[in-house]
């Protein structure tokens, strides 16, 4: 975007919100699927040495170490959720900026919201940098959180229908 012809400041400028976005330690990790899905594991291995730690506390568990280490197993799926809702949220947040006609930006504070319509060309490039660049990174993020959910949710009908 040109200085002089847009009013947003460069920090809410879409292109440089998805480059700061790239460059974050943490939202990198979808860039590839391989990558965020070892990450992933790597959180729910973590999570469920915790989960295992918190649960040996519980007499209840006592009586069936099957059951303490399933449930363990299948609660500690929360972590990956979790985290991959928020890279969802923030790259679409920004997926949705790249992609929109209008920015809404601030000045300086949170009262004085501006809208800026983008020109032609400029709209243009963001769109090709949202689908291009952008939408395979959601689309990464949506396949592992299917992944978790799926492997959550038969957890939860593992202990809703079996009695062992």
């Amino acid at each position: 975007m040109s200085e002089s012809k847009c009013p947003v400041p460069k920090e809410q400028q879409p292109t440089n919100e998805f480059i700061e976005l790239s460059r974050s330690i943490i939202f990198s990790w979808p860039k590839s699927k391989k990558s965020l899905l070892l990450v992933m594991i790597k959180f729910w291995l973590g999570a469920f040495i915790i989960f295992l730690v918190i649960s040996s506390g519980s007499i209840y568990f006592k009586t069936s170490i099957f059951k303490y280490i399933l449930l363990s197993f299948f609660s500690s799926l929360s972590i990956p959720l979790l985290i991959s809702i928020r890279l969802y949220l923030g790259w679409n947040h920004v997926f949705k900026r790249l992609n929109s006609e209008k920015i809404e930006y601030e000045e300086s504070g949170w009262y004085d919201g501006q809208v800026w319509i983008k020109p032609l060309g400029l709209k243009e490039k963001e769109s090709l940098i949202a689908s291009i660049e952008v939408k395979p990174i959601l689309k990464n993020i949506i396949q592992i959180f299917s992944i978790f959910s799926v492997l959550g949710l038969s957890g939860i009908l593992l202990f809703q229908y079996n009695n062992f």
